[in-house]
């Protein structure tokens, strides 16, 4: 297990290529997605509740972000297993990565010391980066909140979008809707159990 935090990655630096597992078992590198934009977020654990929220906005999100030439990857240091299930259980359409040995935590800076009721121990800052074509860091959000999170993405890839203040803002109800009419299941703003 790592011991230490290393600083996060900035604006301008190159995204350190990996190879890990996916959620259905075979490896995967980011430099296999050299040329698209990537959404490459980072989630402490699976099927915990804000990590599903967070999860089920991209999720819901994805045609928004295919349309803009998004890939979305989500990444924590839960199994294989784990993600499988978890991708299951909530329908998620974009992999999982398994960082069970922690180097692309490491390698991005996310991996840092945090306190709970006066305790302290190394865990997973909730962090997004976005990484442009040519496999730079674009943009960063540090300490994620998940409520409006999706929204601030969009607006992010698309500065000329202006994201809502508030949490399932109209670009998340727009993804949201364009999901239901397409697929006819869930209301707007559902997420399996997490809606």
């Amino acid at each position: 297990m790592i011991a230490h935090a290393t600083p996060m990655l900035t604006v301008g630096q190159k995204a350190p290529d990996f190879s890990v597992l996916t959620d259905n078992g075979k490896p995967v590198k980011l430099s296999d997605f050299r040329g698209k934009k990537v959404v490459l977020y980072f989630y402490p654990k699976d099927d915990t509740p804000g990590c599903t929220r967070e999860a089920c906005s991209f999720r819901d999100g994805a045609g928004e972000l295919r349309k803009r030439g998004v890939v979305v990857l989500g990444v924590s240091a839960d199994s294989v297993e784990s993600h499988k299930k978890f991708k299951t259980k909530f329908r998620l359409n974009f992999l999982l990565l398994s960082d069970a040995q922690k180097q692309v935590v490491q390698a991005y800076g996310v991996w840092k010391e945090k306190s709970l009721y006066g305790r302290t121990y190394m865990g997973l800052e909730r962090t997004t980066f976005l990484i442009d074509e040519a496999g730079r860091i674009a943009k960063v959000f540090p300490r994620v909140k998940v409520d409006g999170h999706f929204d601030e993405v969009l607006e992010a890839l698309d500065p000329s979008t202006r994201a809502p203040a508030k949490a399932g803002g109209p670009l998340l109800r727009i993804a949201l809707s364009e999901r239901r009419e397409s697929k006819g299941d869930q209301p707007a703003g559902s997420c399996c159990s997490c809606g």
